[in-house]
């Protein structure tokens, strides 16, 4: 039996065989066989993603593939695609052999000058950034088209800077065909934004390799392999409790305990495994080989993990002080002790994690006057590395050292496109107490123009708000400030406070005109503000053109007719669709991408307002297509959205509500979205169930839309919600929560959002109130006179048939309600169209006509194929009341039983008769309470009961 360890694997590991991954690498190989391929290997640090990709390698069909390998740093540069830069200078040998044909490639020689002379000449500069940086884009994607077939291998993606995120989301779409693409990503670290892009990529979505700790007998392997000895329970347990399954926990602790006993006598001393504990016991295992290095090589790796994960030779003896052969002879010990690895001719630590415990032996006086040291060398280093600069000053104490490399840094971030880096800088030089005022204001100003794009809104908020309440400023740099302020709580959800910050802002840019013109087209939106008439937006955006013609400038006139076309459509004026389709066709619109992309949106989700189901699927398209070429992940929750909201105006529910669920969690980062997206479940789950859920979510989204004054969800969830109490027989609730809206309808002044208002109340009202009911209807159909909006237009003619139906005007009363059915039908709108089928059916068979029959049961097939299992059990009712036949199966797909009550309908059923909730019934059968409710509507339906209180009592069902 041996008495030391198996000789030495790939990444430093103790096994020389790889343990409990088999499947994880057979997938993995699976996942690149065919290029173009991408893969995701997730886990959390230490185990085991950088060793599966050493195993993959290592294989027969991989040994000799030739392969590029970046290393993302945790320290964030905002000059993007550093680690795949790193990777392409690996290529100089390549290269050398044959230069690449595609002169494009020489945007990278710039970026790349120790291979420059191997790449075609640099290009001329653009005078455009975001053209530039998709040129960059351009060329590294034909540079890895040369060089395949290829595996790009980038480790440590979550600590990839934004600009290698856009890269790769950009790769994903435009993969070369001889390119498979490994990404290796630690978990616990956020929503990478290349996940939906990998997710949707044109070669197939990426291939999820997710490691998890080993298993119990998992570990044990590993152990025995690494001890060549069997492991007694005692020890194994221990051994297991103690590291959690992690291979390279595992392997840590082993290799101390092999320091200090022969391997053969290890596994009978659990004894010797009692003074680590979880979860220190790594850092007691690097501690503990830290400590059995002399006091130089240590102080030589102390200062290494200051400067990073790979540290530089030369700057590392610059700090130290030490000549180049002391460091290299300290490297190498540390090396042989396990806490480094050589990698690409050069040391690195062999886990971040080793690292971090290093750093965190320093004391923290020493740490600060190494990351001085380490700043001082990175200067004389020649180009100034501001953000590395940055990091190093601010952990040194130096702030004003610290703040102008992070703003220089910030500058960088911002001319790159990389807005969200350059937020984190701001926010970072902003939290320094010792700035003066006139420092403060010039970051704050640069912050609100970073962070409406930067995702730090939260952070940002306060600052601005700080600055604005307690520093004297100059006006028009108060008006940039309160403009930014208002889009940031426009933005954060808080729709009425950002409206008036915007308003008081406009004052302070009358000597800025193009951002004065911005500010007023902002201020022309009407679908997010109460308490404002359509009648002032109209003067607002007025304003604007004027302000754009005398700024002159062609972006600020492009985004004040874009304001002006949104403020048309949502009138339902014919006159925008002329305007939206000009501006689709303007060069100034499609030259700035993420503009035309949020613009194509908005109008999509006016288009859904008025009805125009047509238009809104041809905007959602072109929106998701300029944001997908222009890299804007940052508007992927609103694609998302609309999404959603076009398939539910479309009838396409299936696997509706999952979806609509995730824009509406508390990660979202619109939270305007987030209303949005609430407001959709609460109009699904009306129609689906169960009911109490759907009260509860529109009365949610009430509650907030009416505290943030964001008045379209406002009115919708109200109107949404006065339909759902009509259905409940609460008359009195649906008034009140239809009186509301209509209230609101009547101060912004756009009737088109309240015809359905009009139609739930002339429902509501008695025969006795029709006077008032007539007067509703005659006010709704001069708001709407001419108005291209078939959803306001249906139900204006509805509640007009309403309306003939009670003075006893039958044939009056079914044509009006036959043209709104068309109009819906002809406009796709299916839910709507499947009421009025419902409405028009009922009362033809109520007359005694032969044709409501034919009319309801196409309701039914509507409701069956969405799922609106509410909708079903009331139209199944209907038609039995009737003697309509009710056919089946009347959704193709699942087997419907007939008339007779499935075994799971009755056992639900048997449990609803008891008086038990649908939480109970839930909780005792293991179903979802959804699930119940469709149960029981089903159960109903076969039963021809009108309602759940009549299986009260029952004892046996058919």
């Amino acid at each position: 039996m041996s008495s030391g360890p198996a000789r030495v694997a790939p990444y430093g590991s103790l096994s020389d065989v790889l343990v409990g991954r088999q499947a994880e690498l057979a997938l993995l190989r699976t996942a690149i066989a065919a290029a173009p391929s991408l893969a995701l290997i997730e886990g959390e640090a230490g185990i085991g993603k950088s060793r599966l990709v050493g195993e993959l390698f290592a294989t027969p069909e991989l040994a000799g593939a030739r392969r590029l390998v970046g290393q993302c740093e945790q320290l964030q540069d905002p000059l993007p695609l550093s680690p795949l830069l790193d990777a392409f200078r690996l290529a100089g040998g390549e290269l050398a052999r044959a230069r690449p044909a595609n002169p494009v490639v020489g945007a990278l020689a710039p970026l790349l000058p120790e291979i420059a002379k191997h790449l075609p000449p640099p290009l001329p500069p653009l005078p455009d950034q975001r053209a530039e940086r998709h040129r960059v884009f351009r060329a590294a994607v034909a540079l890895l088209e040369h060089l395949s077939p290829l595996v790009l291998v980038l480790e440590d993606v979550h600590w990839a800077d934004g600009g290698t995120h856009d890269f790769l989301a950009f790769l994903a779409a435009h993969q070369p065909r001889d390119l498979s693409v490994i990404l290796t990503v630690r978990t616990g670290t956020g929503l990478l934004p290349i996940r939906e892009a990998f997710a949707r990529a044109p070669s197939g979505p990426a291939r999820v390799v997710t490691l998890t700790p080993l298993t119990r007998p998992e570990a044990d392997e590993l152990a025995r392999r690494i001890l060549q000895a069997d492991l007694p329970g005692t020890f194994a347990a221990l051994l297991y409790e103690k590291t959690g399954g992690i291979p390279f926990v595992v392997e840590e602790l082993l290799r101390t305990l092999l320091e200090r006993l022969p391997a053969n006598e290890i596994p009978g001393r659990p004894d010797v495994l009692t003074g680590l504990a979880v979860p220190t016991v790594l850092r007691d295992v690097v501690l503990q080989r830290l400590s059995s290095l002399d006091d130089p090589v240590r102080e030589i790796l102390e200062a290494a993990a200051v400067i990073g994960m790979t540290p530089d030779d030369r700057i590392l003896a610059e700090v130290t002080e030490r000549d180049a052969a002391e460091v290299a002879k300290a490297l190498g010990r540390a090396q042989a002790a396990g806490l480094l690895h050589e990698e690409d001719g050069g040391c690195r630590f062999r886990h971040a994690l080793a690292r971090q415990i290093v750093y965190e032996s320093v004391a923290v006086s020493g740490r600060r006057w190494l990351h001085l040291k380490t700043a001082r060398a990175l200067e004389s280093a020649g180009p100034k590395p501001v953000a590395r600069l940055a990091h190093h000053y601010r952990l040194a104490g130096r702030p004003a050292d610290f703040v102008s490399n992070a703003e220089a840094a910030a500058d960088t971030a911002l001319f790159h496109g990389n807005d969200a880096t350059a937020a984190r800088f701001l926010l970072q030089a902003l939290e320094i107490g010792e700035l003066s005022g006139e420092v403060r204001v010039r970051l704050a100003v640069k912050l609100g123009r970073a962070a409406v794009d930067g995702l730090a809104h939260a952070e940002a908020v306060p600052i601005l708000e700080r600055l604005l309440a307690t520093e004297p400023l100059p006006a028009h740099l108060r008006g940039e400030l309160r403009f930014a302020l208002g889009r940031l709580l426009r933005q954060h959800g808080e729709a009425w406070a950002g409206y008036l910050q915007i308003e008081s802002a406009v004052g302070d840019l009358a000597g800025r005109p193009a951002l004065l013109g911005r500010a007023l087209a902002v201020l022309a939106a009407p679908e997010t503000i109460v308490d404002r008439h359509v009648g002032e937006h109209a003067a607002r955006c007025d304003e604007a053109e004027s302000a754009a013609r005398r700024s002159g400038d062609r972006d600020v006139g492009v985004a004040v007719r874009i304001a002006r076309a949104s403020l048309l459509l949502e009138q339902g004026d014919p006159a925008s669709w002329r305007l939206i389709d000009e501006l689709r066709r303007d060069e100034g619109l499609s030259g700035a991408p993420r503009e035309h992309a949020r613009a194509c949106l908005n109008w999509a989700q006016g288009a859904l307002r008025v009805g125009r189901l047509d238009r809104a699927e041809a905007l959602l398209a072109e929106g998701r297509q300029v944001a997908d070429q222009a890299e804007y992940l940052r508007v992927a929750e609103v694609v998302e959205l609309v999404t959603a909201a076009v398939d539910r105006a479309a009838g396409r529910w299936d696997g509706l509500e999952p979806r609509i669920r995730r824009p509406a969690g508390t990660a979202a980062t619109f939270a305007a979205a987030s209303l949005d997206s609430r407001l959709l479940r609460g109009a699904l789950l009306a129609a689906m169930g169960p009911a109490e859920e759907a009260v509860a979510c529109l009365g949610e989204v009430i509650t907030v839309a009416g505290r943030v004054g964001a008045v379209w969800p406002l009115i919708s969830a109200r109107v949404t919600l006065a339909r759902l109490l009509l259905t409940l027989d609460d008359a009195a609730g649906a008034i009140e929560h239809a009186t509301a809206a209509l209230a609101l309808v009547r101060a912004k002044g756009i009737w088109v959002w309240g015809a359905e208002t009009v139609l739930v109340l002339v429902d509501a009202l008695g025969s006795a109130e029709m006077a008032d009911a007539a007067a509703l209807v005659a006010e709704l159909g001069a708001g709407i006179d001419g108005a291209d909006a078939p959803l306001a237009q249906a139900a204006a003619l509805s509640a007009r048939a309403v309306l003939a139906r009670s003075r006893g005007d039958l044939p009056e009363a079914d044509r009006l309600l036959d043209a709104a059915r068309a109009t819906l039908q002809e406009a796709g709108l299916r839910y709507e169209e499947a009421l009025a089928a419902e409405r028009l059916g009922r009362w033809r068979c109520e007359s005694g006509a032969a044709t409501g029959g034919p009319l309801l049961e196409s309701a039914l097939r509507l409701y069956g194929s969405m799922g609106a299992d509410r909708d079903l059990a009331r139209v199944s009712r209907i038609m039995r009341q009737n003697g309509v036949p009710i056919p089946y199966p009347w959704r193709g797909g699942r087997p419907s039983h007939g008339q007779t009550l499935s075994s799971r309908e009755r056992e639900v059923a048997l449990l609803a008769a008891e008086g038990r909730t649908n939480q109970e019934i839930a909780t005792a059968l293991f179903l979802s309470r959804r699930t119940v409710e469709s149960h029981i509507a089903s159960a109903l339906r076969k039963l021809g009961l009108p309602s759940r209180k009549e299986l009260r009592g029952l004892t046996a069902l058919p």
